[in-house]
C-alpha cells in the first residue's frame, strides 16, 4: 500500500496524468474487509465484546480529537480565510469521501476539506508504520485465519456473499459499504464457525495496491500551491494527534491490558483500511483495531450531522 501511495502521489503532484479506477478501489477495500472479517473467531468476539466499553471510549476520543484539530485549524489561518463549517468537516476523524461530501451539501470549501484528510491520511499512514518497523514492534495476532485454507468453492461462495453485503449497504447508502458490508459478512461467518476459505494472499496484496493508488491519486499538482498554510498547519495538527493518541493508548493499554502499539492502531487518526492492513502486517491485534475502528467509524459518522447542526452552524 505505501509504495503505491508514495510513487503515484510523487507523480500526480508532479503533472503526471495519473487516474485511479473507482471500481478497483471498491474492490480493494471489499477485499480487505473480507480479509478483517475472518480474523473474527468465536473466541476473538468474546474478546472484541469484553472490550466494547474501551471502544465505545476511543469513539470520544476521536470526536474529543477532532474537536480539537479543527479550532485548530480555523485558528492558525487568517481571519476570513476559513469558515467554522470548512474547518469542522476538516478535522473529523471519519472518511475522507465521506466528509468530503458532507462538506459539498452544506457548501463548504471541499477542496480544503479533501486536502486536509488526503493529508492527514497520508501521514498517518507513513509514521506509524514506518515508525514501529523502526521501533521493531512487531506482536503475535491470537486471531488465527480460517484453518481450511483456500478451498476454490468456498472461496466463491465467500466472495458472493461479502459481495451481497456489500451491496446491500450500498443501496442503503451507508458509508463506507465496500468495507463495512464485507466485514460484517465475513465477521458473521466467521464468528459463527463457518469457515468457508481463506483469502489468497496475492489477492490481498492486490486489494492493497488498489488502496494505495486510490490513495495517492488523490493529489494533484494544485495541492502544494493552493493553501500551503493550510496544509502546513494540517501537518502539526496531524503529528500533534498522533503523539496524543500514543499517550492515550499507553494508558488505555495499562488499564485494558493490551499491547500499546495495537490500542494505538485502534485509536489513531487514520482510516480503518489502513490501519488494520498495518496490524494485519505486523501481527498487532487486527481482529482488536478493527473492532476499535469500526465502533468509532460508525458513532463518528452517526454524530457529525447533528454535531454541525446543533453547535457548528449556529455560530
Amino acid at each position: 500500500m505505501i509504495g503505491p501511495l508514495l510513487s503515484t502521489a510523487a507523480l500526480s503532484i508532479a503533472g503526471a496524468p495519473l487516474l485511479s479506477s473507482r471500481r478497483l478501489r471498491n474492490g480493494g477495500q471489499w477485499i480487505v474487509g473480507t480479509v478483517l472479517g475472518l480474523y473474527f473467531t468465536p473466541a476473538v468476539a468474546a474478546q472484541s465484546l469484553a472490550l466494547a466499553p474501551w471502544m465505545l471510549l476511543g469513539a470520544l476520543w476521536a470526536l474529543l480529537m477532532g474537536y480539537l484539530f479543527g479550532r485548530w485549524l480555523l485558528w492558525s489561518q487568517p481571519a476570513g480565510t476559513v469558515d467554522a463549517t470548512t474547518a469542522y468537516f476538516a478535522s473529523v476523524i471519519g472518511g475522507a469521501s465521506e466528509m468530503a461530501a458532507f462538506a459539498e451539501r452544506v457548501g463548504a470549501r471541499v477542496d480544503l476539506v479533501a486536502a486536509a484528510h488526503s493529508l492527514r491520511v497520508m501521514l498517518v499512514v507513513l509514521v506509524i508504520p514506518f515508525g514501529y518497523q523502526g521501533l521493531g514492534l512487531h506482536g503475535h495476532d491470537p486471531a488465527a485465519l480460517s484453518r481450511v485454507g483456500v478451498q476454490p468453492l468456498g472461496l466463491v461462495l465467500l466472495g458472493l456473499a461479502t459481495a451481497a453485503g456489500a451491496l446491500a449497504m450500498h443501496a442503503l447508502r451507508q458509508p463506507n459499504p465496500w468495507v463495512l458490508g464485507s466485514l460484517l459478512v465475513a465477521l458473521g461467518l466467521t464468528a459463527s464457525g463457518v469457515e468457508l476459505s481463506a483469502i489468497p494472499g496475492w489477492l490481498s496484496a492486490t486489494a492493497q495496491l488498489s488502496i494505495g493508488i486510490s490513495l495517492g491519486t488523490r493529489f494533484t499538482p494544485a495541492f502544494l500551491h493552493t493553501a500551503p498554510r493550510w496544509l502546513a498547519a494540517t501537518a502539526i495538527g496531524t503529528l500533534a494527534m498522533i503523539a496524543a493518541s500514543a499517550g492515550y493508548a499507553w494508558l488505555v493499554a495499562q488499564a485494558a491490558g493490551l499491547v500499546p502499539a495495537t490500542v494505538l492502531l485502534g485509536n489513531s487518526p487514520g482510516g480503518i483500511a489502513e490501519m488494520c492492513i498495518t496490524a494485519k502486517v505486523l501481527d498487532l491485534g487486527v481482529a482488536v483495531v478493527t473492532g476499535f475502528h469500526v465502533v468509532r467509524y460508525v458513532i463518528v459518522l452517526v454524530l457529525t450531522g447533528p454535531i454541525h447542526a446543533r453547535f457548528v452552524r449556529p455560530r
